[in-house]
């Protein structure tokens, strides 16, 4: 960190911190679009402490990403929530524009597992696993349970319906101008199938395996409430069923740890209400078309030099995944994907371009990842992640293209090239194309199903079949 930086902190915490003595370190840990959070160890009295500094990234105009709250909203429910008894830090300070630090708060570091893929295999977390559906269901009755409207919460949070908030995602998918005919698909089916009748409570917005902090005891901490919202509360059960979230445990729906009954049963002890598996699919139908739509607004982010960034691009492909999920929740069914069996030498060149790809892509991840630090490994290994994705698309992209032009044509009825068609489909999509339509399933199952295999061919939607 700067010089600048560490001064201006060290004067916040010799002024907020009785027994502050000196700032012993500052470790950057994450780096998002809009926030960073930092690991402080300061000296005091009695020994040192430990604390977690979440603020704005400085270069930012606002603290918003997709949809988020400011960063002063998330450490009043932080503040909320601990005095309800949800399991979160204590909240010690939150910055000031004199500080000279931008938007953020201070708040106790706890210890836990939050990296999803570990929660949901960790050995030392086995005995835990089959209790945490439950303990997050009664942790959600808690949370929408909170009198938002006697704080001041009621001025700074959305509050928005579910049609609304299907039409609100589905404008941020519009204004990329790119065709994802899946998209559309499913923003028709959620307009057709929204609650008429619902609560309204706070929602949390991204409760999910990832942003709970577990130990050996359960969960330790609910994090990360920065899109936290006023609406349906259902939204945060489906939302953590959404496949996405168990990192590759799909037969455990609720967060790659636990059955949908546990949690259900956990909401209805301290919420004393009763939710359908109907309106639980609605929500993970919704969680998944948000994140295809998120995961491309991330994607176009980098693209237009917001937020230079090597992961996000790779993180642009992953909306297939969601795709998929979509999908298998609405028109499951059968398909075929490419056979990557093939050999990648198959052509006249030495090399050929998926060859000279799969060799840079092994050796960064083979090689240079184990010579760096876990940061930069880590970013190692998001390249060899992209250039992999390229190296299939060398290998199948063509294939692939020439048959959903040929299912394009047969649909549609019509001559043209097969972006003109992809346009096409979505402009009748948009306008009164029954959903019903004859190959039209056949048509959307296949094509995501194909462009998953090139973006992410372990993903678990390809094994539902």
């Amino acid at each position: 960190m700067s010089e600048k930086f560490n001064a201006a902190l060290e004067n916040v915490l010799a002024r907020e911190f009785a027994d502050f003595k000196s700032l012993l370190s500052c470790e950057q840990l994450t780096a998002g679009a809009s926030q960073e959070t930092y690991r402080i160890v300061i000296a005091v009295n009695s020994g040192k402490h430990q604390y977690a500094f979440r603020r704005s990234q400085p270069t930012m105009e606002t603290e918003s990403s997709v949809g988020s709250i400011s960063l002063a909203t998330e450490a009043h429910l932080f503040e909320l929530a601990k005095s309800a008894g949800i399991p979160g830090p204590k909240v010690h300070y939150v910055l000031q524009p004199e500080d000279d630090l931008g938007n953020g708060f201070i708040m106790d570091w706890i210890a836990g597992e939050t990296l999803g893929h570990r929660i949901v295999r960790a050995e030392e977390l086995a005995s835990i696993r089959p209790k945490l559906a439950k303990e997050c269901g009664q942790i959600l009755g808690r949370i929408h349970a909170l009198d938002w409207k006697k704080t001041n919460l009621s001025n700074d949070l959305p509050q928005v319906s579910p049609v609304n908030l299907v039409k609100e995602t589905w404008e941020l998918y519009r204004d990329l101008n790119v065709p994802v005919p899946m998209l559309d698909y499913t923003y028709r089916w959620l307009l057709d199938n929204a609650p008429t009748e619902y609560r309204t409570t706070l929602v949390h917005g991204d409760f999910r395996n990832g942003n709970l902090m577990i130990t050996a005891d359960g969960i330790n901490a609910v994090l990360d409430w920065e899109l936290a919202q006023i609406g349906d509360p259902v939204r945060d059960l489906g939302w953590l069923c959404v496949n996405s979230w168990r990192f590759g445990k799909d037969k455990l729906p609720v967060g790659g740890f636990g059955e949908i009954e546990d949690l259900l049963d956990g909401y209805y002890e301290t919420s004393g209400v009763k939710v359908s598996t109907e309106e639980l699919k609605y929500w993970q139908v919704f969680g998944s078309f948000w994140w295809a739509m998120a995961t491309l607004q991330m994607a176009n982010a980098w693209r237009t030099g917001e937020t230079p960034s090597l992961e996000r691009p790779v993180i642009g492909r992953r909306s297939s995944e969601a795709q998929m999920d979509c999908v298998n929740l609405l028109i499951p069914g059968n398909f075929t994907i490419p056979d990557f069996d093939t050999p990648i030498s198959t052509g006249t060149q030495l090399p050929m371009p998926a060859e000279l790809l799969a060799g840079v892509a092994g050796f960064l991840k083979n090689d240079v990842s184990k010579q760096l630090d876990s940061h930069s490994s880590f970013l190692a290994k998001v390249a060899a992640n992209s250039l992999g994705i390229a190296q299939r698309e060398f290998q199948c992209g063509n294939e692939l293209a020439i048959k959903e032009h040929a299912r394009l044509q047969n649909l549609l009825g019509q001559e043209g090239q097969l972006d003109e068609f992809r346009w096409e489909l979505v402009n009748r999509l948009r306008m009164d194309m029954p959903l019903n339509t004859p190959s039209l399933a056949e048509h959307l199952r296949q094509s995501v199903a194909g462009q998953l295999a090139i973006d992410q061919p372990n993903y678990s939607a390809l094994q539902q079949r």
